[in-house]
C-alpha cells in the first residue's frame, strides 16, 4: 500500500485531514527517529494541535524513540504504553500498562500519547466514508522546504551475528559441578 492509499484509507476512517510529508529517496534510507519527531513537532506546532497520538514503535527499528522525542521539542508532557484514554476537560486519564500490572496517570493538555495495541481497535471504513475520503483534504509537504536538517546523526558501521555459544554439558552430581566449575575457573 502506498503512502496516499494509506492517507486515504485513514481519512475514511474518520480523520478530518490528512498531511502527506515527502522525503526524498536517499534522505529516507537514512532517515531517524530524530527526524521524524521534528517533523512531527513542526506539523503539531502548524496545526495547532494539543494532542498527538502515537504508536509506541515503529515495526522498521523497534526504536520507541520517536513520541519521547517529539513530547521533548514540543515542551509537552508525555504518557507512553497507554492502553486505556479517557479526557476530562484539558486532562487526560491515561491507564498504561507496566511490569506489575497497570498504573493509572494523569497528564495535561497538550500532550504526547504513544499506544500500546490494545487502546482501541480501529473503525471499519464504510462504502460511504470511502466515498468522502477522496473529497476531504490531503496536504503535501516536501521535508526538505520545511527547514528541518535530515542529514543522519548516526552511521551504522556493521551488523553481526553474535559469536556461538559452546555446547553445554551435563553433570550427574553437585559434586560434579563443583569440580567443573573449578577447572573453569568460576570458582
Amino acid at each position: 500500500m502506498n503512502v496516499q492509499e494509506a492517507l486515504r484509507t485513514a481519512l475514511a476512517m474518520g480523520v478530518d485531514k490528512a498531511i502527506h510529508v515527502v522525503v526524498e529517496d536517499k534522505e529516507y534510507a537514512t532517515l531517524q527517529p530524530l527526524h521524524i519527531s521534528k517533523i512531527l513537532a513542526k506539523l503539531a506546532a502548524e496545526e495547532k494541535a494539543d494532542l498527538l497520538i502515537m504508536g509506541k514503535q515503529a515495526i522498521d527499528d523497534d526504536a520507541n524513540q520517536t513520541a519521547q522525542m517529539t513530547a521533548a521539542y514540543l515542551g509537552w508532557p508525555q504518557a507512553t504504553f497507554t492502553s486505556k484514554l479517557e479526557q476530562d476537560g484539558d486532562k487526560l486519564k491515561v491507564t498504561r500498562e507496566i511490569d506489575g500490572g497497570l498504573e493509572t496517570i494523569g497528564v495535561k493538555l497538550p500532550a504526547v500519547v504513544s499506544t500500546d495495541l490494545r487502546l482501541n481497535e480501529p473503525r471499519y471504513a464504510t462504502l460511504p466514508s470511502i466515498m468522502k475520503a477522496k473529497k476531504k483534504p490531503l496536504t503535501k509537504k516536501k521535508a526538505s522546504e520545511m527547514g528541518i536538517d535530515l542529514s543522519p546523526r548516526m552511521e551504522v558501521i556493521s551488523v553481526e551475528d553474535p559469536p556461538v555459544r559452546e555446547a553445554g554439558s551435563k553433570v550427574g552430581s553437585v559434586d560434579e559441578l563443583l569440580d567443573k566449575l573449578k577447572q573453569l575457573g568460576q570458582i
